[in-house]
């Protein structure tokens, strides 16, 4: 990248953060300590400012400029298109969005649902999306804490939510009734600095995408 020219990337907190970090030391952008990016919240390496998010906020970090680049799990693209481009898969953090019904439910394929099936989720965006392209009314009940609790106090029939092993839907009596769709991390760019500062950017994005490639 230009001397002088930093190139900023938002990188999450949570399941991704590990591997944010990973693949920036294997593309030898910045060796980052857990710990210490993690009391600093921003921290810059030669010509790389590392940006630490919620992985929510990643988007919007990207999309208004803040950040050139950005790592972020598929599962909050569905959420918050934006306006940003999305250039690589980076292949870790994988999971499954499912909608999951309790143990002992009559549902599972779309020949068992009701004539409306009401749902808890994190994600009403892309669980309202995924049941109206089947034909299938739904109410979706929008939860922030943890989802898994609903079906058994009957206020869902179900829940729409990411699992990576299945072990917490299991350890609450849930079976996996359909996959909505599979997630993994991604790199996303800003528009604007892909058009204005392509060199710079396109350095960093060409490192990360060798090292995503090969540790693929």
């Amino acid at each position: 990248m230009t001397s002088g020219e930093k190139v900023s990337i938002a990188i999450p907190t949570g399941v991704l953060h590990g591997g944010a970090l990973s693949l920036l030391a294997r593309s030898r952008l910045a060796r980052l300590n857990a710990d210490e990016i993690g009391r600093q919240l921003l921290v810059e390496r030669g010509g790389l400012r590392v940006i630490l998010v919620r992985p929510s906020d990643v988007p919007a970090y990207v999309d208004h400029g803040a950040a050139d680049l950005g790592i972020v799990g598929k599962d909050i693209l569905w959420e918050t298109p934006g306006s940003h481009y999305e250039l690589i898969d980076l292949r870790f953090g994988g999971c499954k969005l499912v909608l999951a019904v309790p143990d002992g439910s009559s549902l599972d394929g779309p020949e068992t649902w009701p004539p409306m099936i009401r749902v808890a989720t994190k994600y009403p965006r892309t669980a309202t999306a995924w049941f109206e392209a089947h034909g299938q009314s739904v109410e979706v009940v929008q939860l922030h804490g943890s989802v898994e609790l609903a079906p058994q106090v009957g206020l869902v029939d179900g829940i729409v939510d990411l699992t990576a092993t299945g072990r917490t839907l299991r350890d609450n009596r849930l079976r996996i009734a359909a996959v909505l769709g599979s997630s993994t991390a991604r790199l996303i760019a800003n528009q604007a600095s892909l058009k204005t500062r392509t060199a710079a950017v396109q350095s960093v994005v060409a490192k990360m995408r060798e090292a995503s490639a090969s540790a693929g």
